[in-house]
């Protein structure tokens, strides 16, 4: 899901040149502000202000590709809702309603741990590419906990762990989607899909092992529905996908090319913008 505008300038020789929890709030604003002064295309909060706005007005922008990718979350998640109370049950009595969530910062180590990994791997060996790989991580992570809290406020679903009602929406909860696995779902899509290939098994295997078992130990907690799972990877992954795209149209290298012409000859500068 992104917007892509491929600008063409072009100059002729002949003429001049012219939350709920601690963890949540501390993750989500950490992630805004490590990621304002790393803006993609000018180091600068400009930038992060132009790909955020992107970002929330992508769906005018989508294509069929991108409409399918929605439909087909939609539709997992309306499966899922339709197992939440078989999925609880598994896992925990149906009358536990304890209100508490032991396993709050536990759950959240998958995430630190690709996001530190990252950095200190990429200080470590002064990689340029790992840095800018953390970048997007914490960039894909920032936009998925904004979004991610918008669509908790608008729910309102409370949780396994304070009512038996698969259906208690607007009633001021917060456990649709999740947020663990939207931002665990969003940085380990971006430590699977980025780097070469020949690890790509190994970037997979991990980023979305480790997203995947944040989900399940959510469940497993008794904190969230399988649905309130189901959409948080499906945000999560989403949001990755545009924080990628947005890095390789930022990275497309600009062209300088002399075109020979009639009577002389015209210097052609190309880059991409937006």
């Amino acid at each position: 899901m992104s917007c892509k505008t491929d600008v063409t300038t072009r100059y002729s020789m002949r003429e001049p040149l012219s939350g709920r929890s601690l963890w949540q709030a501390v993750a989500g604003s950490l992630c805004i502000l490590v990621a304002a002064p790393c803006a993609a295309d000018t180091s600068s909060i400009s930038g992060v202000l132009e790909d955020t706005k992107l970002y929330f007005t992508a769906p005018l922008r989508w294509d069929d590709g991108d409409w399918l990718q929605f439909g087909v979350s939609l539709a997992a998640i309306g499966i899922a809702h339709e197992q939440d109370a078989k999925v609880r049950d598994h896992f925990v009595s149906a009358t536990d309603t304890s209100k508490q969530d032991q396993n709050d910062l536990r759950d959240a180590a998958p995430l630190a741990a690709m996001v530190v990994g990252t950095w200190a791997a990429a200080t470590l060996w002064q990689d340029r590419g790992g840095f800018e790989e953390g970048r997007v991580m914490l960039e894909a992570g920032a936009l998925t906990a904004i979004s991610t809290t918008l669509f908790k406020v608008a729910a309102g679903r409370s949780r396994p762990n304070e009512t038996t009602k698969v259906d208690d929406w607007r009633s001021g909860g917060d456990s649709f989607p999740s947020m663990h696995v939207s931002t665990t779902f969003a940085v380990g899509t971006v430590l699977a899909e980025s780097g070469g290939d020949n690890y790509r098994w190994l970037r997979r295997g991990i980023g979305y092992g480790l997203a995947a078992a944040t989900a399940y130990a959510r469940m497993d907690s008794n904190a969230h529905w399988l649905s309130d799972t189901v959409a948080g990877a499906a945000l999560g992954i989403a949001t990755a996908q545009f924080a990628l795209k947005r890095r390789d149209l930022h990275t497309q290298p600009s062209r300088l090319m002399l075109l020979p012409v009639d009577g002389g000859a015209v210097l052609t500068y190309s880059v991409q913008l937006e």
